[in-house]
């Protein structure tokens, strides 16, 4: 990653080039992340090859201004903030599903992040509504963020009744719970971008994945809250979580606002994969 693509990924979210990899830099460019590159599956449904590659996720993020999902956005991030002088893990973690079910192994992309003033954060810019800011690793109580109440604890034992990582503590597995809820299960274990390769295949092309079987294009706005559009359902949450929604018109109106609204320019509308009878 070299400084020409440092800068543009910098310009990308509207961000200068930082002096030191600090905690504030890493908490403000967190947040620009979340704000200017969407949170979204597009190509899953407009076949596009998805490829865990450092300079492929570069290319799409930054060179065609698009977003993506957990293995690309934080991917890319992680390489830039490495890049930036932060010490950058990837961790790999699985996803609560219903009725509490783990998802599968490599089910999502983490990073876990050390500044150079001695802070230890967890960074997620590609879970969707989420964290605003980076949670702290070490921390074992409530932490308030602009998204909600978040904890890191110490994960239990599985359905199979097995407890992951290492009985030490440092290397035991841990769950991020948002608002009481369990929503991954951290491995602490540093991971390399390749891993997450199958991961990245069974949610692109499994029918059990809801990103084979659902479109999604969101981010964060400027007061907190936050944009959706999923299809031609366009809907918008306050920061108070009060909802407007609406159905689009045409495939011109949907097309204006994944231009206008998420930064994504498209020749068509994309639509599910398999619907209507198609691949």
């Amino acid at each position: 990653m070299d400084a020409p693509r440092i800068d543009a990924y910098l310009r990308r979210l509207g961000a200068e080039r930082p002096v030191s990899p600090t905690t504030e830099v890493l908490r403000e460019l967190h947040l620009r992340h979340l704000r200017t590159v969407p949170f979204e599956n597009l190509s899953v449904h407009l076949g596009e090859e998805i490829v865990l590659d450092e300079k492929r996720l570069l290319d799409k993020v930054v060179g065609a201004r698009r977003g993506g999902f957990c293995y690309e956005l934080n991917g890319a991030f992680g390489a830039l903030l490495a890049a930036l002088g932060f010490e950058v893990t990837l961790l790999a973690a699985r996803v609560y599903g219903d009725e509490g079910r783990l998802g599968i192994p490599y089910d999502h992309l983490a990073l876990r992040v050390r500044t150079v003033d001695r802070g230890d954060w967890l960074a997620d810019v590609g879970f969707g509504a989420h964290c605003h800011l980076p949670l702290a690793f070490g921390e074992r109580g409530e932490q308030e963020d602009p998204g909600g109440t978040f904890r890191i604890a110490a994960a239990g034992a599985d359905a199979a009744g097995a407890r992951g990582g290492h009985e030490a503590a440092e290397a035991a597995d841990l769950d991020v719970i948002h608002d009481g809820r369990p929503v991954y299960r951290l491995e602490a274990r540093p991971r390399v971008l390749g891993d997450f390769t199958t991961g990245a295949w069974w949610h692109s092309t499994s029918p059990a994945s809801h990103f084979s079987r659902s479109l999604v294009c969101s981010r964060i706005t400027e007061d907190g809250g936050r944009i959706t559009l999923s299809g031609g359902r366009f809907k918008v949450t306050a920061p108070d979580g009060t909802r407007e929604e609406r159905e689009l018109g045409p495939d011109e109106e949907v097309l204006a606002v994944y231009r206008d609204r998420f930064g994504i320019g498209l020749d068509a509308v994309p639509a599910v994969r398999g619907a209507g009878g198609g691949a």
